[in-house]
């Protein structure tokens, strides 16, 4: 059926490596002949994507500063992707978390949209994204992405909680299809990860006894809750990650937290393996790092809000806390030490089964019923 039809796939950009660029590879794979589009791509942060036919706008030869700038995006980013030409197009599948769904098409041109969620730093986490300059300025910007939003033919969310906030930001209903998530690639790198601490990535890296966050270092991922809960409780914790709030982050974190980047996913799985737990401050819009995490048979501690509260299990593969603030994080810690024994006895039962419903095969085939 969509062997015969040509079909372009449209991302905000192409400029580093995490849980969505995974669903791009997977779009890939169920589309091989698809031509992706994109605002810029950095091929030397994305080298995951160098095999794709991709088709960049005039923003690939923009400097960084106004790439990276929120204000100066909404004057070159609209018009990055409304002069991309999808006459040519059976069907184009747009995944975005901002701009990518403006994208203009014509009535014989299908445009599906693969929402991420609706644009952040406009909607749900503005206060973490813009100064008071900002927001005050954001009204107009918030009317164009109203805007852009009624453009696609149908909306797919990537969970329940992307779903509720469609609605209540885009006043569109739309179908829920979860990322895929890949667990015969995933049991190859199992495979690979030593069975002994000792010798294992966490081994060499002399490191035990640690929780781990794995995550984009940006402000409403809220990691900076975490270091201040850690730098008081003094357990060892390790965060795997970059982003724009590193250097910041570092600055107030104490000996007991060590930073890592660039892991292979050998490297990755293995601290997964040896931590005690996988700790979400943030409100989520999917977390595949909890599945990731109970993959590896890691219990999750994570915040009672968005996307984990469809991912993770009270009481069999992990455990939430109701406020987002230190006290209330410290608090599910020290109930984790109470209950980690049980918990990790509940992982064996419960946490491979429960990640089944993320399998790859069903985000593909419920993506195609979507289309």
């Amino acid at each position: 059926m969509f062997n015969q039809k040509k079909i372009a796939i449209v991302y905000d950009w192409i400029d580093k490596w995490g849980g969505v660029e995974r669903v791009l590879l997977n779009l890939h794979e169920m589309f091989p002949e698809a031509v992706f589009y994109t605002s810029y791509f950095d091929q030397d942060k994305a080298n995951w994507a160098k095999d794709l036919k991709i088709k960049t706008s005039f923003l690939q030869k923009f400097p960084d500063f106004i790439k990276k700038s929120r204000i100066l995006s909404f004057i070159f980013y609209p018009f990055a992707f409304e002069s991309f030409d999808f006459s040519n197009y059976d069907l184009v599948i747009s995944v975005t978390s901002s701009f990518a769904k403006s994208i203009i098409t014509k009535p014989g041109t299908r445009h599906i949209c693969y929402l991420l969620t609706p644009t952040r730093y406009l909607w749900s986490h503005q206060k973490e994204y813009l100064s008071s300059l900002g927001r005050s300025f954001s009204g107009i910007f918030k009317k164009w992405d109203l805007v852009t939003s009624q453009r696609p033919d149908k909306i797919i969310s990537i969970s329940k909680t992307i779903r509720e906030r469609c609605q209540k930001y885009y006043k569109r209903k739309s179908e829920v299809v979860y990322p895929g998530f890949d667990t015969n690639y995933w049991d190859k790198i199992k495979s690979q990860i030593s069975p002994l601490r000792s010798s294992s990535f966490a081994g060499q890296a002399k490191i035990k006894n640690y929780f781990l966050v794995v995550s984009r270092l940006e402000p409403y991922k809220r990691v900076d809750l975490v270091i201040q809960s850690f730098n008081r409780l003094k357990y060892k914790l390790v965060i795997v990650g970059e982003g724009s709030q590193e250097y910041k982050l570092k600055q107030i974190a104490n000996k007991n937290i060590i930073f890592m980047s660039k892991l292979s996913d050998v490297e990755l799985g293995s601290l997964y393996s040896y931590a005690q737990a996988l700790v979400m401050p943030q409100e989520e819009d999917f977390g595949l790092a909890s599945i990731e995490a109970q993959f590896f048979g890691c219990p999750v501690i994570a915040y009672k809000k968005g996307g984990t509260t469809e991912t993770v299990l009270e009481g069999k593969t992990g455990i939430f806390f109701d406020h987002q603030n230190r006290q209330s994080l410290e608090r599910a810690i020290e109930r984790f030490d109470r209950i980690k024994y049980n918990l990790t006895n509940n992982m064996s039962k419960f946490g491979l089964r429960n990640i089944e419903r993320f399998g790859k095969e069903i985000f593909e085939n419920n993506f195609k019923k979507n289309l």
